[in-house]
């Protein structure tokens, strides 16, 4: 089963479990699940192939979804689902695929719908960091920027760097191999009818309204809401006023 971080006690309203995007981890979410613990028990995962999380060879959405419903059939049998960028994707199938496991359900900054665009040239920099020469998380930054990786980015993939193992805490070549299916979206014909939040950053262009069409086909009673100043990282950008809307959310 997939790890977890457990955060708060069981309370009357159901726990909420949180999918993490790609190269993240359930420590990412530490400061947004803490606070959303003070109403429900919130349990973040590590991803397959991310953190502490058993690594491996399929990395899709089913398998991956499959795992999210593992882990809500050791809770209860029933869960709020949040989840971000490929954490999303995860959620909306498990929602489709398991659709009496999940309650509410918040899609964070992601569509049903296959990208264009590719996450591998971060996998290509990771790769390159020479880890005989780290002893301190800045060593590996260093190196990451000398790859042209963005100063956010260097600090966010070092959190998935275990630096007396001198390895990374994320199966690159299997990421790697499987970044298409990453980047894409399973053909299912299904609809979940819960409460559906598709909940965007304003600068993001994840979300765009050509979508609308495919996420009302697959999720009939979606709503719409955005995040003024944040862009795909929209948690992390804005975590006061994303956890406000998550909150009001799950308790309207």
């Amino acid at each position: 089963m997939l790890n977890t971080i457990i955060h708060g006690e069981p309370t009357q309203n159901p726990p909420l479990l949180i999918a993490h995007g790609l190269y993240g981890s359930a420590r990412n979410w530490g400061v947004i699940a803490r606070r959303l613990a003070d109403e429900r028990q919130v349990i973040a995962v590590d991803m397959r192939n991310h953190a502490h999380s058993p690594w491996q060879p399929q990395h899709d959405y089913p398998h991956l979804a499959d795992d999210l419903a593992e882990v809500i059939d050791s809770i209860g049998g029933t869960a709020d689902v949040v989840g971000h960028s490929m954490g999303g994707k995860a959620s909306m199938v498990l929602a489709l695929q398991h659709g009496d496991l999940v309650r509410k359900l918040v899609v964070a900054d992601i569509a049903p719908v296959a990208y264009t665009h590719s996450q591998i040239q971060y996998i290509h920099a990771m790769r390159a960091v020479d880890l005989s020469r780290v002893d301190r998380r800045s060593d590996a930054e260093t190196q990451l920027a000398e790859q042209g990786v963005e100063k956010a980015l260097q600090s966010f993939f070092t959190q998935s760097l275990d630096i007396e193992g001198k390895k990374w805490r994320l199966n690159l070549d299997v990421l790697a191999a499987e970044m298409p299916k990453i980047m894409g979206f399973p053909e299912i014909s299904s609809h979940w009818d819960g409460p559906t939040l598709f909940l965007s950053g304003a600068d993001s262009d994840y979300v765009l309204p050509e979508h609308r069409d495919r996420i009302r086909s697959l999720f009939p009673s979606a709503r719409f809401a955005k995040i003024p100043g944040a862009g795909h990282w929209l948690h992390a950008e804005k975590p006061r006023e994303f956890e406000a809307a998550v909150r009001a959310f799950l308790n309207a």
